[in-house]
């Protein structure tokens, strides 16, 4: 199969003289020539129009532990069907899914799988939930979004893993068929954030509360890069915003980053900046603060905001503990925000 076998018209693009095509997608509202892609590479000009070229063209396709997503509050213990198709609108300096993410769809392998095909693997797998994660779903719009509105009436649920960078049109249609997501929030500074992925800042933050308005289960992911993303200043600035715009009940996750692709060079987070991390986000009145990819620390563990006991006990992706209630503390009663039964 070649770019040219396509059969998906894009949506949201806007026809402009000369056979080009605005994509109105993404913030990067890419002018697409004939022949050519969009910044993501999953895009692309045919005489006049815009295709698809993710359609049906998973290259990443199985089963997880929903908390790999990472989802915490959000049926934890589950298994999730996980799906990606090549492109990503970001170029992310430290992306770890560079071989697919940094590709066209067609320059990979792939699982031919229309959305009913997807809808059947969950069903033969007893899986309550489809997640669109590895690289950027945003790309795969079309497809992600007739694969979530087929599961929402087979009671499936939908989940999106994503950097956020999507405009608000688009992902206003896609929300009453999406039940969670967890956004990246790669850094908070508009300058750092261009350095770091080739985007900006203030769309993330418009997607964060665009999904809160809309009642999708919210859940933000930050990983801490050593000299660019762990100044403590800079994650107090954050927490304090998103204290303000009333996300003290979404879940943060600081992440600890490991030498990758174009930052090889860096080091890994140190222990001591995950743990100043939380210490600024627990102060600031965030109520479930979590430290990922440092197992010795136990900072996956979700606790009481209220007694602070333990209510949720991980280990790995595994949940050794569970002492909820209908959604509320077992010891005290105090509910804990997610999305539980």
């Amino acid at each position: 199969m070649t770019d040219s076998d396509s059969k998906c018209l894009a949506a949201w693009q806007e026809v402009c003289p000369d056979q080009a095509v605005r994509c109105l997608l993404c913030p990067h509202q890419c002018l697409v020539r004939e022949g050519g892609k969009g910044i993501c590479r999953t895009r692309v000009n045919r005489e006049g129009k815009l295709y698809s070229l993710a359609y049906g063209n998973p290259c990443s396709f199985g089963m997880d532990p929903i908390e790999k997503k990472p989802l915490f509050h959000f049926f934890p213990g589950t298994g999730i069907l996980s799906l990606a198709t090549a492109g990503c609108n970001f170029r992310c300096l430290n992306c770890q899914n560079w071989e697919i993410s940094q590709a066209s769809p067609f320059e990979l392998k792939q699982y031919d799988l229309g959305p009913a095909d997807v809808i059947h693997q969950a069903l033969k797998h007893q899986t309550n939930s489809i997640a669109f994660t590895y690289t950027e779903p945003t790309v795969f719009y079309e497809y992600m979004l007739e694969i979530a509105t087929l599961a929402h009436k087979e009671g499936l649920k939908t989940v999106m893993i994503s950097n956020g960078y999507i405009n608000k049109k688009p992902l206003l249609e896609l929300c009453p068929v999406l039940d969670a997501a967890n956004i990246d929030l790669k850094a908070f500074g508009d300058q750092l954030y261009h350095q770091l992925t080739g985007g900006r800042l203030q769309p993330v933050l418009d997607t964060l509360k665009a999904l809160k308005e809309k009642e999708v289960w919210l859940e933000i992911t930050q990983l801490l890069i050593p000299s660019y993303s762990d100044d403590p200043a800079m994650i107090e600035t954050m927490c304090h915003w998103l204290i303000e715009n009333g996300f003290q009940d979404t879940p943060l996750h600081f992440s600890r980053f490991f030498p990758m692709y174009k930052l090889s060079q860096i080091t890994p987070t140190p222990t001591t900046s995950l743990v100043r991390a939380k210490d600024i986000a627990v102060a600031a009145g965030m109520k479930y603060v979590y430290i990922g990819n440092m197992p010795g620390l136990h900072g996956e563990n979700t606790h009481c905001s209220h007694c602070h006991k333990l209510v949720i006990e991980r280990e790995g992706y595994e949940v050794n503990q569970y002492n909820l209630k209908a959604g509320c503390c077992s010891y005290c009663g105090e509910p804990v925000a997610g999305v539980w039964t």
